[in-house]
């Protein structure tokens, strides 16, 4: 039974979260302070326990401690803001499962629930990846391997494979799994942020360093950090990055002394890094550098007849209390038909989407026409584009990205237009433009 007690001050967060975990067939119970948690607790013992780091009458490392002494194998996710990143990290190693650095989506906060709380965990803890395919099992056959060794691994593929998943089973499978596993994305910050934000800072060391604070090395030291999209790191950066990677010393801003540290580096991309060093953009003994162990996640067309196992996967995962739909053989068909040029996150998205949309136990391929994995009206949408021509023989992930092209120019390259036009985020937006090699088109 998929149980968990939600944690937090704050009223708008424990409603968003307890709607957003009912909604995938969980049982909740919610506590706004250390002391409710506690009296809860002791009269039911949960499984998994969120909970938020600071509160009017305690912190989450108090009440981590008191659960623990209940029930050493309650498993307790931390919510923190950065500040408090360095009170999380000593949670870890004092028997928190994870910690999450707001703000974080719904999807984030269950999927991490799910790896834990999901009976099919082997003691490798190699399940959470699904797929029986040689494509997959391959590269995660060599993950669990190199897991136990100490280099840096650089991860290349596809936006929506699941990067993140596979940097998180190596660091489960490491030596370093007791330690954090810190995760930053490099195009989620400023570039005037960013150093500071890996590096870490001292008190004045720029306009508004009220503090000194300690960067995201510093905070991964003993476990693992991920840099998501490598491949954006800011040219300036990279000499840093390297001599980090090189050395195991990280020089805060505005510091005169370095500080050591023990860290375990996995970059992922979904950018070609040999074909930015031949553009200038990526430095050369970098990528080297980042390239001991290469490992690369095969995209969904290549791994057809793991299509299924997914999609009854997202089924168990999305589906209400008591409800478990079925897939038709002819919507079966389909799907393994399609490219999936979003990869295993518009798998996810889409059969959420059909499930919300069936009235049936089974679900048909009639729910296509209300979707855009309908191949008739893809290709009507594709061929009624201004100045597209939509050809015979093309496929669906050309012709994707022949309507994607034509609206982003029609808007003029604006993100955010491009955005509302196709009915996607712009995140999605930004990725697409990244995946098809748009950007000189915007220059």
């Amino acid at each position: 039974m998929k149980e968990l007690l939600i944690v937090d001050d704050d009223a708008a967060i424990r409603t968003a979260l307890e709607v957003g975990f009912r909604r995938s067939g969980w049982i909740t119970e919610t506590a706004s302070c250390v002391q409710e948690a506690l009296f809860k607790f002791r009269n039911h013992i949960f499984p998994l326990v969120i909970t938020d780091v600071k509160m009017p009458d305690g912190t989450g490392l108090e009440l981590l401690d008191g659960i623990r002494n209940m029930a050493p194998l309650t498993a307790v996710i931390l919510l923190t803001a950065h500040g408090d990143v360095g009170d999380a990290v000593r949670a870890m190693r004092g028997g928190a499962f994870d910690y999450l650095i707001k703000p974080v989506s719904m999807d984030q906060i269950l999927n991490a629930a799910e790896a834990i709380i999901s009976p099919t965990r082997s003691d490798r803890k190699s399940d959470s990846i699904v797929g029986q395919s040689a494509a997959i099992r391959g590269v995660v056959e060599r993950a669990i391997h190199v897991a136990k060794a100490t280099a840096d691994i650089l991860v290349q593929a596809e936006s929506g494979t699941g990067k993140e998943m596979l940097a998180r089973l190596i660091h489960q499978n490491s030596a370093r799994s007791k330690g954090p596993f810190i995760a930053v994305n490099c195009i989620g910050f400023p570039e005037t942020l960013l150093e500071s934000e890996l590096f870490g800072h001292v008190r004045g060391a720029f306009t508004g360093a009220m503090a000194s604070r300690q960067g995201r090395f510093e905070l991964a030291n003993g476990g693992t950090l991920l840099l998501d999209e490598i491949g954006e790191l800011p040219l300036n950066l990279q000499p840093k990055l390297l001599r980090v990677l090189q050395e195991r010393q990280i020089d805060r801003l505005g510091d005169t002394r370095s500080v050591a540290i023990d860290v375990r580096v996995i970059a992922t991309t979904n950018r070609n890094l040999m074909e930015l060093v031949r553009e200038g953009r990526f430095r050369a003994d970098l990528y080297y550098r980042l390239n001991v162990v290469p490992l690369r996640l095969p995209p969904v067309r290549e791994r057809r007849e793991d299509i299924t196992s997914l999609a009854e996967h997202f089924i168990r995962k999305h589906a209400s209390a008591g409800q478990r739909p079925k897939l038709s053989p002819e919507l079966i068909q389909r799907l393994t038909q399609y490219d999936w040029p979003g990869n295993v996150r518009e798998l996810e998205n889409f059969m959420r989407r059909l499930m919300a949309m069936s009235t049936s136990p089974v679900l048909g391929v009639e729910l296509l026409e209300e979707t855009e994995l309908d191949q008739a009206e893809l290709v009507a949408a594709a061929a009624a584009a201004p100045a597209m021509a939509a050809e015979a023989g093309m496929s669906l992930r050309e012709v994707g990205r022949q309507l994607f092209e034509q609206t982003l120019i029609a808007a003029g390259g604006n993100r955010t237009k491009t955005a509302q036009m196709l009915g996607i985020s712009v995140r999605t937006v930004r990725n697409k433009i990244n995946e098809y090699g748009l950007r000189e088109r915007l220059a």
